[in-house]
């Protein structure tokens, strides 16, 4: 294993130098973290040939990251997804925050923790610990905490990502990582040739501004059903309600794992031969396929076209603060946030 190594990865807008930490394992497989946004930026993964594919899009500098509004490779905070109406109450305080996606919030506003420059705490060649400073009222939430991402490489072929924090009040927590997956290769066309398996019963349907309704559904009979495994391209322009809301698929599905990290979901290539296992121990994981994406401009002179990606982003569910039937996103002061997700590549 080669020791850890830095590059230079330019200026954010406001003059500050950002930096790429590369990770390795014995296998070759190298892991690339910018401290700007603690954001996943290349993420190369051997072949069923022993070549190595980087897999996740991206931008070539802090400037395209500044640009982009996809999320690409995001660490996304203080919480991810969508918050109905932008608003929420929590012991008994009313609490608004920016609406920015229809009426609503959707990833906490524009004042994005992936668009920050983070403090490394720690690196080595398999994993970099990030921490940043996120104030009382920082993006309208309730108190103060301190964000720690640590990322690390196992030579498993494992990328782990784990979570830490603690409020010194009561609020809300959900991270996610929202890294976009195309496991033929970041510059190699769409992912409908992609076999995903999800392992869940049921999912939270939403309504046409992606906002759950509260009923949990069964997936049995529906194209949301992936339990047996199913090509993406297979179902996904079907005339099923949620499906058309969500231009494709962008939803929740109910995990099983009870609170334990567990595998819940897998996607496989239909021409690298990489397969790719999702774990985590959180209750929900939203699979989006990349609908909106319009040749956006990226990294490596690519652009990256609608569906050339897929994104499993654990999590709780959308706006579960208004659901009392949902698990709750509350973390309360002085508790422990702690969450793990990982992401292990494998070939058939």
């Amino acid at each position: 294993m080669e020791k850890q190594a830095v590059t230079g990865f330019g200026m954010t807008k406001d003059g500050k130098e950002a930096h790429l930490y590369i990770l390795e394992n014995k296998n070759g497989m190298k892991a690339y973290v910018s401290d700007f946004g603690a954001t996943l930026v290349r993420l190369f993964v051997p072949d069923k040939e022993g070549n190595l594919i980087d897999v996740v899009h991206g931008y070539d500098d802090p400037a395209g990251y500044t640009r982009g509004t996809e999320g690409f490779g995001a660490t996304v905070g203080r919480n991810a997804n969508r918050i109905g109406k932008a608003e929420f109450e929590l012991n008994g305080v009313h609490y608004d925050l920016e609406k920015n996606d229809n009426g609503n919030n959707l990833h906490s506003g524009l004042d994005y923790y992936q668009k920050r420059l983070w403090e490394v705490k720690e690196y080595e060649a398999d994993h970099i610990a990030l921490i940043l400073h996120s104030p009382d009222g920082d993006q309208g939430y309730p108190g103060a905490l301190d964000m720690n991402v640590t990322y690390m490489l196992d030579d498993d072929n494992t990328l782990n990502i784990h979570y830490e924090a603690v409020p010194d009040q009561d609020t809300i927590i959900n991270m996610t990582n929202h890294s976009y997956f195309n496991l033929n290769g970041h510059d190699s066309g769409t992912v409908l040739g992609h076999k995903v398996t999800i392992n869940a019963d049921a999912f939270t349907p939403a309504d046409e501004e992606s906002i759950p309704t509260g009923e949990i559904r069964s997936v049995e009979g529906t194209p949301m059903d992936f339990r047996a495994g199913k090509v993406l391209g297979d179902e996904i322009d079907a005339d099923y309600e949620p499906v058309r809301f969500g231009n494709g698929y962008d939803h929740n599905w109910v995990l099983k794992n009870e609170g334990r990290f567990d595998k819940v979901a897998e996607a496989e290539s239909d021409k690298s031969g990489i397969v790719m296992e999702v774990y985590t121990d959180l209750p929900g994981v939203q699979m989006y396929t990349g609908n909106f994406l319009n040749n956006e401009p990226g990294k490596d002179g690519v652009s990256y076209a609608r569906r050339s990606a897929v994104c499993f982003e654990t999590q709780y569910y959308p706006d579960a603060i208004h659901h009392e039937n949902f698990p709750q996103p509350v973390c309360r002061k002085g508790e422990k946030y702690d969450t793990r997700t990982a992401y292990r590549f494998l070939t058939r």
